[in-house]
């Protein structure tokens, strides 16, 4: 008979029967490798057990038991098969299956099961041991050394750069932009390559004051080359672009 003592986990459980002694994953191994004919065993020996197994651990933690409980209810119907009368013969073998065979069956399904638990842990050991790096480490900027800095030169500092600020200063003169057109600057170019002589892009952009005239002079030279008045030419890969009269253009005069 089992033993009325607490039982601290579900491996403790143990069959005792006049053939077999010893837990239950002993007794699906010697199934398994038919060194043990199930159909010697006595379920109602084996489910009484079982029940009273279920009966002592009441008290114990639900997912202890929650394989015990499949196999329980398994027996508990191979046990009211057995002591309900049977039907007839032509239904039997239409509608019901050998309880022993049916046992071994469930006991090797329960022992893969068992089997795949025991590889999804040892996955889940090993993976908290891996670190996969998603993505490369972000790039930090070098920290600053305070050095002799305290939080009150920082405190002075900040309260400076939030200070009021002061009134810009009054101006009585008032500075006109100045302005340049394209057409000034195509007769300014035209003018320059009126001998024939060439120039290079870098030349005429040097000579301007401002940026307005460097946009504006770059739109008239597109314009001369569109009219096919002066062509560009690059004999070198990132040289300087040489501007000269077109050959199909007129007199570079001004009109």
């Amino acid at each position: 008979m089992i033993e009325t003592n607490a039982v601290e986990s579900p491996q403790s459980y143990t069959v005792e029967l006049p053939i077999f002694q010893g837990p239950l994953d002993l007794l699906l191994s010697l199934i398994e490798q038919q060194e043990l004919d199930i159909t010697k065993i006595s379920l109602a020996q084996v489910t009484d057990q079982y029940l009273a197994y279920l009966d002592v651990i009441r008290d114990t933690n639900p997912d202890e038991i929650t394989d015990f409980l499949i196999i329980a209810a398994k027996l508990i119907y191979i046990k009211s098969s057995v002591l309900l009368p049977k039907p007839p013969p032509s239904v039997a073998e239409e509608e019901e299956e050998d309880l022993g065979d049916e046992l071994a069956r469930q006991l090797r399904l329960y022992k893969k099961f068992k089997e795949l638990a025991a590889h999804l842990r040892e996955l889940e050991e090993t993976g908290r041991r891996n670190f996969v790096r998603l993505a490369p480490p972000p790039r930090l900027e070098p920290k600053l050394i305070p050095g002799e800095v305290t939080l009150d030169d920082l405190l002075a500092a900040a309260r400076q750069a939030f200070a009021v600020k002061p009134p810009d200063p009054v101006v009585d003169e008032v500075v006109s932009p100045v302005t340049v057109t394209i057409g000034q600057q195509m007769t300014l170019i035209r003018r320059e390559l009126s001998t024939g002589r060439r120039v290079t892009f870098r030349q005429l952009l040097s000579r301007q004051r401002n940026r307005i005239e460097v946009i504006v002079t770059l739109l008239a030279i597109l314009e001369l080359i569109k009219r096919r008045v002066i062509r560009a030419q690059q004999p070198e890969m990132f040289g300087d672009i040489i501007l000269e009269p077109d050959d199909h253009a007129a007199e570079l005069t001004e009109t």
